[in-house]
């Protein structure tokens, strides 16, 4: 009995060494030890054979098994290495070829349209404010000259908030009400009850419209709020301002033009016209064959906002403007559908 186990042991070592691949040794594994094995079967066989004989039979079949096992990883290792060789052999590295490129990120053409107006307007003296996007309803409504029954209120569609988390950032309790900023005019309330004019900022961020979405509207987007303060402020230096930021952001000269228009923190309020950027003038279909983009809203600060801060305006008096930063950009990028903006697509934001 323990003469025929040992030749099994060895009938199964050289068919092991003689494996030429992983499948070959597998399929050598699975005739020996599988569940059909011969050594398998052999085992099951045991209780069949006299009771003195069992335990030879058993131990001797266990140690074959234990050698079999011991013969197939080292014939597993040794056909690995063999693999890797003559894959190393095989594969050929050319040290001068330039290697992968690395494809970097880039800036989302809002934050690059910002960074440029901030870049123009610091040049120019202007500082930079911020303000919160959740917003209580006396700063972005009643300190700016719009009390709860003004009919300038259906201007802007407001999204009001009843959550706590809303009443948790409460800055101010003049007026409970909480809702999503409809305009960055709040920061220009905030920055002159701390600060003592002359004044001169910014205040870019992201304000929010309950209306439709369309190529042309969402319902958040960005604006630019603009404020200077000072004892001789007037329309002219406005003009002038303004004329210079258009200038520098799209690279040629610009043309603007004032017409006669109402908002409620402004008096005397206007909207601002620009020289088409794409016909320079002469009429084309982006602006309806007149020559003239309508940009922005401005006007002098109304007194009444003056109030509302603590400033006196007896002494001091300024202008205020509002603009879209992403009309900016679709503008400077030839940008014909807003919602391009916000729906990132890398095809189309590594355009930048």
């Amino acid at each position: 009995m323990q003469r025929d186990f040992s030749e099994l042991e060895q009938e199964a070592k050289n068919a092991i060494k003689t494996a030429q691949t992983p499948k070959e040794l597998e399929a050598v594994l699975r005739l020996y030890t599988g569940k059909e094995g011969k050594i398998t079967r052999e085992i099951q066989a045991i209780p069949t054979l006299a009771v003195s004989e069992r335990a030879e039979a058993g131990s001797a079949l266990n140690t074959a098994k234990i050698q079999i096992a011991k013969a197939y990883a080292e014939r597993q290792d040794e056909l690995k290495q063999r693999a890797q060789k003559e894959s190393g052999a095989e594969e050929f590295l050319d040290v001068t070829a330039p290697g992968k490129k690395i494809e970097y990120g880039s800036l989302h053409p809002l934050t690059l349209v910002q960074r440029v107006c901030g870049e123009i307007f610091g040049s120019m003296g202007f500082s930079i404010a911020q303000g919160p996007e959740i917003e209580t309803e006396w700063y972005n409504f009643d300190a700016l000259n719009i009390p709860a029954d003004h009919p300038a209120r259906d201007m802007w569609d407001t999204f009001w908030l009843k959550s706590e988390e809303a009443k948790s950032q409460r800055p101010k309790t003049k007026n409970p009400r909480f809702l999503l900023r409809t305009h960055t005019s709040p920061v220009q309330i905030r920055y002159l009850e701390t600060h003592t004019p002359p004044v001169r900022i910014i205040a870019p961020g992201r304000v929010f419209r309950y209306e439709a979405t369309d190529a042309n509207h969402q319902i958040n987007f960005y604006q630019l709020e603009g404020l200077v303060v000072d004892k001789d402020i007037s329309v002219a230096n406005f003009s002038a301002i303004i004329q210079e930021f258009f200038k520098r952001f799209f690279g040629f000269p610009v043309t603007v033009r004032l017409r006669p228009s109402y908002f409620p923190f402004t008096e005397p309020s206007f909207e601002v016209d620009m020289t088409c950027v794409v016909c320079k003038g002469k009429g084309c279909a982006s602006c309806s064959h007149s020559g003239w983009l309508e940009i922005m809203g401005a006007g002098m600060v109304h007194p009444r906002v003056f109030n509302a801060t603590g400033v006196d305006p007896a002494k001091w008096q300024g202008f205020a403007f509002g603009i879209g930063l992403d009309r900016l950009a679709m503008m400077k990028y030839k940008i014909n559908d807003i919602r391009l903006l916000y729906e990132g697509d890398l095809r189309f934001l590594r355009q930048f």
